[in-house]
């Protein structure tokens, strides 16, 4: 079956890291787009970066940008969120996801992300 499954959420204080896992199963994750997301309560969901198939290139958006790190382990079939210094608005739960109908996609490309992880909370505070 396909399926994601995020792991490494947790509480941590203001300033400190985190390293979020998405491990896919039923399909290799390497051929796809794998997208981070997160929603946090009385928000809307938001993208938080981007890792495209083939190339691995990466998007991030701008709150992320010089703290977050995206990467992709083939062997594991498993998508990375090496999250730094971490902010209390960074507080939400993250979910992964993936076009499972467009192989080959690039995080520019128009992406429909129809397989989603079950999402694991992050909390930022002191």
């Amino acid at each position: 079956q396909v399926q994601l499954v995020e792991s490494g959420g947790g509480l941590v204080e203001p300033g400190g890291s985190l390293r979020l896992s998405c491990a896919a199963s039923g399909f290799v994750l390497n051929y796809y787009v794998i997208g981070w997301f997160r929603q946090a309560p009385g928000k809307e969901r938001e993208g938080v970066s981007c890792i495209s198939s083939t190339d691995d290139s990466t998007k991030y958006a701008d709150a992320a940008k010089g703290r977050f790190t995206i990467s992709r382990d083939n062997a594991k079939n498993t998508v990375y969120l090496q999250m730094n210094s971490l902010k209390p608005e960074d507080t939400a739960v993250y979910y992964c996801a993936t076009d499972l109908t467009h192989s080959g996609y690039r995080c520019d490309d128009e992406t429909s992300f129809d397989v989603w992880g079950q999402g694991t909370q992050v909390t930022v505070s002191s």
